[in-house]
């Protein structure tokens, strides 16, 4: 199956040349997932146009420093996609600002949430268990870096993820073939412990401390991977 990955940011100038952009982190967690993808990256956040929806397969749409509510010319035609995307029932897998995106595109609320920064691993409970999930467990541990949340699930979502920081943490759409989450399966612990050292002096410096704490427990990532794999290859 090809995997189209709507590439709607950049790593920071500050970690780009030792992590590479997040396309490459994606590969890397589906890849190690043992997923048989390929891949077609289009840099949407760079002002390209979207993909021809008759000639996608599988969509995954990344995290960005940009907000919904940004004034920037290449989110509305992002939301248009997204649409007639989740019309067709196109697999489509959003994370952090993918996630708010497709929440926003189908009638959710998002904004900069008063609770302020979430980051460092952080963990989620999940709320509904779909068939793709097996066996799961009852909460997941997983990096996160953001400030903006689903603030209303749209009314096509069920809630599948949850935390006390983040309600809205996962969501689940009726079509069956759309799905987001608020933290970064992706991201790797080196790649998290350097995103939450940059944010000092932007976040408070007690979340920051929180945040290099919170590495000392276990990730889950690599099963939500497995997890997301399973439902992009079984739409």
């Amino acid at each position: 199956m090809k995997l189209t990955i709507l590439q709607t940011g950049e790593v920071p100038d500050e970690l780009r040349s030792r992590f590479g952009p997040y396309s490459s982190m994606f590969r890397r967690m589906f890849e190690e997932a043992g997923a048989d993808f390929s891949y077609d990256v289009v840099p949407i956040g760079a002002g390209a146009v979207p993909p021809d929806l008759d000639r996608v397969e599988a969509i995954l749409i990344t995290g960005s420093s940009a907000g919904v509510y940004d004034d920037l010319p290449w989110l509305d035609p992002l939301r248009d996609f997204i649409r007639r995307a989740y019309a067709r029932s196109t697999p489509m897998v959003g994370v952090c600002f993918g996630h708010q995106i497709m929440a926003d595109a189908l009638r959710g609320t998002v904004r900069k949430s008063e609770k302020g920064w979430g980051l460092g691993r952080q963990r989620y409970d999940v709320v509904a268990k779909p068939a793709f999930m097996g066996a799961a467990p009852a909460s997941f541990a997983i990096s996160c870096s953001h400030q903006d949340q689903v603030i209303t699930a749209p009314a096509e979502a069920q809630i599948l993820l949850s935390s006390p920081f983040t309600p809205n943490a996962g969501l689940i759409y009726r079509n069956g073939a759309a799905l987001s989450l608020q933290p970064h399966p992706e991201f790797t612990d080196d790649y998290a412990l350097a995103l939450a050292e940059l944010r000092q002096g932007v976040a408070a410096d007690n979340v920051v401390a929180a945040a290099r704490a919170s590495f000392t427990t276990p990730s889950d990532s690599r099963a939500v991977a497995g997890y997301l794999a399973s439902f992009l290859a079984s739409r």
